[in-house]
């Protein structure tokens, strides 16, 4: 199964290391990637007949941040089905709340290590395709390597 995941994140590095665990993996899978949250929500509206079936989506962005982004997302009809995993460096509880609040799926805490990177991504996508695209519950909101 082809299946496309859509990358919002502005460091370039970070985009880098993702695509690389990403190939590695060896998913039948294609990654798309966009560097702010204002051309994420211009993506999404430009592709509304191509969704992505998941979102990974960094929340320190300029021009709108990710949990703008997010927050926009689940209160449009068109994307609030969007299966969106938070992709940060934060390690902050209380943000974390908030997002599993907001309606995000996961969140994962970007791992320094190449070999966790690829850990948590591919369980993150393993869940996904999984349940069907039913949000976690709190317990398992958070993927560690």
């Amino acid at each position: 199964m082809d299946f496309q995941i859509l990358l919002a994140d502005d460091d370039e590095d970070d985009c880098m290391f993702f695509r690389e665990a990403l190939e590695e993996l060896s998913l039948c899978a294609t990654l798309k990637t966009v560097n702010n949250g204002v051309e994420l929500m211009n993506f999404l509206e430009n592709n509304l007949l191509n969704l992505p079936q998941m979102l990974f989506l960094d929340l320190n962005m300029p021009r709108k941040s990710g949990a703008e982004c997010l927050s926009e997302i689940k209160q449009n009809v068109k994307f609030k089905h969007l299966p969106v995993i938070i992709y940060s460096t934060s390690s902050n509880i209380d943000v974390m709340d908030q997002l599993y609040g907001e309606g995000a799926h996961y969140y994962i805490r970007k791992p320094a290590d190449f070999s966790n990177l690829k850990s948590v991504i591919r369980r993150t996508i393993d869940l996904i395709l999984q349940k069907d695209v039913l949000p976690s519950t709190r317990e398992e909101f958070v993927i560690q390597p």
